[in-house]
Order: structure tokens, then sequence, then C-alpha cells
């Protein structure tokens, strides 16, 4: 049971997503508190984890490099302590947004055309002309992201983003709704509805408290028909089955004009405020916060304790 095991809020890390990643990791530390569970924060400033003493179970909340990448997972394994959420192989897989790109592919998840750009020789352009997406392939909160609208803006675009590694993805990009989706032992939960106040759904505007952005309002359940509902519900959780994740993620989903859902990128480790996207589908579904954190932690205990 939940209630024998201490666990351990992993939350900061050495990432660009540390800020928020703290703020994930305070809500989720409450809300076990308040769940009369034994729940102590840890506060990650580099690439190691001392945790405390007779930890039964690691509750991870560092969004982007290192929590979310694969590393944190395999450095708890080799501890042997259980840990919350995706494991090694399909951390890395997810969090590589070239690796995912192959993934959808292979399982026939619609996704938008794209092509990996090499820049490690120096400058380089994607074959086909704007408007596209320049991705750096291993940052997550939009970091490094830009729209090419123009094909002028496509050198200044690809450099930025090769601050981030030599192999940038680029995809053709998708005018249409933004969406995102939740999906918790193996369900799709309602969809949210994304609708940036200016812009795209860049840092800025996802989090506006750190950067004085525009923001963003949000729409749960998403105003959508039945039929497109399930045709974005059933992406969302191929592309989840696709990478292999374990427990939970929220994947991020353009619907286009045509009401056709192409599917992105899938989060391995979502931002878990009370006011994130994935606690929102969650409590459309009826599930409230401290109700979601304890099904994650529960879950996680049992896959790991009882292979």
């Amino acid at each position: 049971m939940l209630s024998n095991h201490k666990i351990a809020v992993l939350m900061g890390g050495p990432g660009s997503e540390r800020e928020v990643s703290l703020a994930s990791g305070k809500a989720v530390l409450n809300a076990l508190l308040g769940l009369g569970l034994d729940a102590t924060a840890v506060d990650v400033t580099g690439r190691t984890v001392d945790l405390p003493a007779g930890t039964g179970l690691a509750f991870n909340l560092i969004h982007g490099t290192f929590g979310e990448d694969g590393e944190l997972q395999e450095l708890l394994e080799k501890m042997g302590v259980p840990y919350t959420g995706a494991g090694v192989a399909s951390s890395r897989r997810a969090f590589d947004k070239n690796l995912a790109k192959e993934a959808f592919l292979a399982a026939g998840v619609p996704t938008p055309r794209a092509e990996i750009v090499d820049v490690s020789d120096g400058p380089k352009l994607p074959s086909f002309s704007a408007p596209f997406v320049v991705k750096p392939p291993r940052e997550g909160s939009s970091v490094g992201v830009h729209i090419v609208r123009e094909q002028s803006q496509a050198e200044a675009a690809m450099a930025d983003a090769a601050k981030y590694g030599n192999d940038i993805l680029v995809e053709e990009f998708v005018e249409g709704k933004e969406l995102t989706v939740a999906v918790l032992d193996g369900k799709a939960l309602p969809i949210v509805h994304i609708a940036p106040r200016d812009g795209f759904y860049d840092m800025a505007n996802k989090y506006p408290w750190m950067s004085g952005g525009a923001g963003s309002d949000y729409y749960c359940p998403a105003d959508l028909d039945v039929e497109t509902t399930r045709a974005v519900q059933e992406a969302a959780a191929a592309a989840h089955e696709s990478l292999g994740i374990e427990i939970y993620s929220r994947v991020d989903v353009l619907l286009d004009k045509d009401m056709r859902p192409f599917v992105l990128e899938a989060n391995t480790i979502p931002g878990m405020t009370e006011t994130s996207l994935l606690p929102k589908s969650a409590a459309a579904a009826g599930i409230p916060f401290p109700d979601l954190c304890r099904r994650i932690a529960e879950l996680s205990l049992n896959l790991r304790t009882n292979r």
C-alpha cells in the first residue's frame, strides 16, 4: 500500500524547465501531504539525487533535461528505488523528438511530414520551403521552437535551434487548433483545447507567471463533435502506445481545418500544478487533483514492485 511507503517528491533539476518543475513538485507534495501520506520534497540541482533514508517511491516531477530523458530513471533503477511514470527506454524515445517521430511513423500515427537536418558541419536549411516549424530534438516546453512563416526567417530559426543540438527536426507547419490529450493507464482523458492569446503555445504563453507573456485560454472538454473527439483521442492513445510509455503522458495534437489530427509529441512528465493541462483533463473526467497524484503513485508502485 502507498501509505506504507516514504515518498520523495523530486523537483527542480538542472535544465531550462527548473522553475516550472518546482511549481509542479510543490503542488504534488501538498496534494500527497493532504492525503495523509509520508512525502518529502527533494530539490534536485544537478545530475545526482540524494534521497531521504528509507525512500520507497520517487515521484519524479523534473521536466525536461535529466528528469524526462531517461537519465534519472536509469539512476533510480541502479539505486533500486521505484519511481513514477515512464521507464528508461520510453523516456528516451519520447523525449527525443527525432526518435519519437520514427516511432509515430512506424506505428501509423498521424503526424506532420518532417525531416532531420544535420547542422554539425555548419548552417543548413531544410529541403522544403516555409511555412515550417523548427524544433531542437531534445528540449521541452517549446524551448528553441520557431514557426517559420517566411523563408527569410529560416536561417535565424535554424541557427537558434542549433544551440541545442546538431540534428534539428523540421516539420511541415499545420495550421489548426492546438489540443492536448492526457493518457492515464492507457486511457485517453477529455481533450483540452489550447487557445494562445498571442502567437503560438510557446514558453511565454504556457507560463505567463514566469515570462510576463500574454498567456492562453483553455477549454476542457474541447468543443468538438463526437467523431472528431474519438479520432483525436485514438491518435493520442496510439502515440502513447507507440512510444511504450508507462503510466501516464500528455500528448500534443494539432487539428487542421479538415478536422484531421496530427500528433506532435508526447510529454512523459507534463506540468502537474493544479491548473496544468493534465490535471484539467483529469478533473473533467471526474478525477480531482489529489486523486490523480495518488493514482499515478499507486500505478507506478504496482508496476515497479510487482514484476
